[in-house]
């Protein structure tokens, strides 16, 4: 059994309570309030800027060329073609570019993108391809799960979304990020790949956290 079957298989209950979330269940089935998805795009934006400084120390310590090249078209096509559709997208939900821009990141979005940039300024190359690991595949196999119930017929921006990571594009990055993170994993001694499958682990669990986040439209206390 490969590294991220095992990590897969150790964090399923995680997995599973991602998958029975109301925000997501809401997103296949086209009831999840307005608001709530509105609150989740505008959080997600402030995620991606911080996602692209994550890919560009993910780059810089990449061992080989080949992983390189990849990492750096995947920032390259996040900050200069996701970002535009995600702007695009925004526009279509009432949502124009200033305010995408003023958006303050809610308390859950700053603890994950700091864990993030954490892994990936400190740790390993093969402890930060672990860390992405659960967003690249876990937004595949919510958005293969969306899509095998059905689209939405009477939501069409929540039909275009479970399109998006159902795609087949979308399922070849998962596929490439789980083959090097087994890659590193086979290659790493026993306590970094100790330290990646914690990775792996604290990011599922800020996955959760952030459908939980856009679902409770979360706010800064004080």
């Amino acid at each position: 059994m490969g590294f991220t079957d095992e990590v897969r298989r150790a964090t399923d209950a995680m997995h599973q309570r991602i998958f029975a979330h109301p925000f997501v269940t809401g997103i296949g089935d086209g009831t999840l309030p307005l608001e709530r998805f509105r609150f989740y795009v505008r959080q997600d934006y402030v995620f991606l800027v911080q996602y692209s400084r994550v890919l560009a120390l993910a780059v810089a310590k990449a061992p080989d060329l080949e992983s390189m090249g990849k990492l750096a078209q995947l920032l390259h096509e996040t900050l200069n073609t996701e970002m535009a559709l995600h702007r695009g997208y925004c526009a279509r939900l009432g949502i124009g570019e200033a305010e995408l821009e003023a958006t303050e990141a809610a308390p859950t979005t700053v603890a994950y993108t700091t864990f993030l940039l954490d892994v990936a300024a400190r740790g390993t190359f093969g402890e930060t391809v672990a860390a992405l690991l659960p967003c690249q595949w876990g937004y595949c196999e919510i958005g293969e799960r969306l899509a095998s119930q059905g689209e939405p017929a009477d939501a069409p921006l929540y039909a275009e979304w479970v399109r998006m990571y159902s795609s087949a594009e979308f399922r070849q990055l998962a596929d490439w990020a789980r083959g090097l993170a087994d890659r590193l994993a086979a290659q790493a001694g026993p306590d970094e790949r100790r330290r990646m499958a914690e990775a792996y682990a604290t990011s599922t669990r800020y996955e959760y956290m952030f459908w939980e986040m856009a679902y409770r439209l979360e706010q800064w206390p004080v």
